[in-house]
């Protein structure tokens, strides 16, 4: 099985301009899909901004909203998935969300962030309740996080547990907390035996300072590609064949005892 070509975006955008977003994710669609990427992951919450503060509820639309159909239209334009977080309505609830969207522009998955950071994130949106979340992409099986999520090392483990290959964590991730994208992202792409595309915003945002160091983590905690802390794209190798060979020879999910492990429920 070919090896999956996946490109990371690293943009805030343009705060409180769906517009401009989307002219962005178009340029950068182009640009990945030249480099032979088959998969774009943009940052949490990019179609609308991260530090919208009340505008939240303006902003925020359904999963099948006019959003959804304008990144259908990239993706089938450039002939590659693209998987964007934005605010999504369900009647008077508002969920930090992301979606997957295929090449053909269908929509392949879409996921609610479970756990929210901080008093911003509590104030505006409700917790989703799904923890795994999926989808197949070249044959690759694709589950979705998003930021805070990937620090609980229970929902990596329910994705391992869920056969995920590739786990896709879109990402807000502020100073002082780089050593997550740092340290802790390749730790849990190690720990449960799968890559892990952590992309981030960038810069100063608000009242937020965010830190880049997107990057694409592989089944041995090593690192295929690390953006630095500016606007930049990356691109990495989401191997198959590597991933099987790495689960034959760290067999986590086999030697697992979860007999011994009630407590932590």
């Amino acid at each position: 099985m070919p090896s999956l070509r996946t490109a990371l975006l690293q943009s805030s955008g343009r705060p409180g301009a769906v517009a401009e977003n989307l002219k962005a994710l178009d340029e950068a669609a182009a640009r990945a899909a030249d480099a032979g990427a088959r998969l774009l992951v943009a940052p949490e919450l990019f179609l609308t901004g991260y530090a919208i503060g009340d505008a939240v509820p303006e902003l925020a639309e359904p999963a099948e909203g006019p959003g959804s159909a304008a990144i259908a239209e990239i993706a089938v334009r450039h002939g590659l998935a693209v998987l964007y977080g934005y605010p999504e309505r369900d009647g008077e609830r508002i969920f930090n969300a992301s979606q997957l969207i295929g090449a053909d522009g269908a929509r392949l998955a879409n996921y609610r962030k479970t756990h929210l950071f901080g008093c911003f994130e509590q104030e505006w949106f409700t917790p989703g309740e799904q923890t795994v979340v999926q989808a197949d992409l070249d044959g690759i099986r694709i589950g979705l996080l998003i930021c805070y999520d990937v620090e609980f090392p229970e929902n990596v483990r329910a994705h391992a547990l869920a056969g995920t290959d590739l786990l896709l964590v879109p990402t807000a991730q502020m100073h002082p907390f780089q050593f997550v994208a740092e340290s802790v992202v390749p730790v849990r792409a190690f720990e449960s035996q799968m890559y892990v595309a952590y992309v981030n915003r960038t810069g100063p945002e608000g009242e937020f300072e965010f830190v880049g160091l997107s990057c694409l983590a592989g089944p041995d905690g090593v690192v295929r590609t690390r953006a630095g802390r500016g606007e930049e794209l990356v691109i990495g190798e989401v191997d198959p064949e590597f991933l099987a060979a790495s689960r034959a020879a760290n067999p986590y999910l086999a030697d697992r005892r979860p007999g011994l492990y009630g407590s932590l429920a």
